[in-house]
């Protein structure tokens, strides 16, 4: 049996652990969280490392990929300072590849659909989901790049892709040496509603990125609208239905009424697969179109939940 661990610096309360047949191979799929104890995580990177087959990276990135740019996040290096054996990845391969078809795949689903045409998006976080971004970017929505709100607490939305790479070669070198918790919830925090920027999630149809900004900031009530997102559990499945979202897609599969984050069924594939050369999210990388390859032969695709129908 393969073993695939995300070792996040979340809430223990998403924990989750199932087991899954992959190209053949059945792999015990499993995520801790440490509570926002950045010190715990680092201690079970070490102490797993080289008797797993792969890690993901949860709570956090690696770095970001900006058109196909890597910026590192130096303030979390340390945490896997002692990974040496075990490959260890962060979801970004997912991000690019799987979610850069979100908003045409979103768009299929909703062929039969009695809801008009989604024509605004709220990305609340671009520079973590460049491949999202860019999907409702080319399908000609009016977007919304929330980087600047969600994850600074500046009112000022992004409206392009040229802008939003400006952006991020000016503040992503400095943001990225900032303690992680100044600008993304960790630990206990994630759990906590602190609904503001109403008129942001008023304004789109689609509302996409990463679930916790979204579950910590959008109001109690936005009937009709459309969830993007993934890392999503049973409850946060039920607090979208309460609010009266219309439809849910989650970017990776829902196993056991659960869409890992994209961190842990990258871990899954890499463990599944065997490989074992150096990870790398440069744009033609080996890795990456070996990871295409490997999608694409189980076809996973975003998945799609109406939630309230119309």
């Amino acid at each position: 049996m393969k073993r695939a661990v995300s070792i996040s610096i979340g809430s223990s309360k998403r924990d989750k652990t199932v087991q899954r047949e992959l190209l053949g191979e059945t792999v015990l799929i499993e995520r801790i969280g440490t509570d926002g104890d950045i010190q715990k995580a680092t201690e079970l990177y070490r102490e797993l490392d080289g008797k797993v087959d792969a890690f993901g990276v949860g709570g956090t990135d690696l770095g970001f990929v900006i058109d196909g740019k890597f910026y590192l996040v130096h303030s979390i290096q340390s945490m896997i300072q002692h990974v040496h054996k075990t490959p260890l990845v962060d979801g970004n391969g997912l991000k690019i590849l799987l979610e850069s078809q979100a908003a045409q795949i979103l768009e299929n689903h909703l062929k039969d659909s009695k809801i008009l045409k989604p024509t605004k998006a709220l990305l609340v976080s671009a520079a973590d989901r460049w491949g999202l971004a860019v999907s409702f970017a080319q399908a000609g929505y009016d977007c919304i790049f929330g980087d600047l709100i969600f994850a600074l607490g500046i009112s000022l939305p992004i409206r392009s892709i040229p802008s939003m790479k400006i952006l991020a070669s000016i503040l992503i070198p400095v943001v990225s040496r900032l303690p992680f918790h100044w600008i993304y919830p960790i630990g206990e925090s994630q759990e906590k509603r602190k609904p503001k920027w109403g008129s942001y999630f008023n304004w789109a149809d689609v509302i996409a990125g990463d679930c916790h900004y979204i579950h910590r900031y959008m109001p109690d009530s936005l009937p009709g609208k459309i969830i993007v997102t993934n890392t999503t559990t049973e409850t946060d499945r039920k607090f979208f239905q309460q609010a009266g979202i219309h439809a849910l897609m989650t970017t990776t599969p829902v196993l056991e009424g659960r869409s890992f984050g994209t961190n842990m069924m990258e871990a899954a594939l890499v463990a599944a697969t065997g490989w074992k050369a150096p990870i790398s999210y440069a744009k033609d990388s080996e890795y990456l179109q070996h990871l295409k390859n490997t999608i694409d032969s189980i076809q996973m695709e975003p998945q799609f939940q109406v939630l309230n129908p119309l």
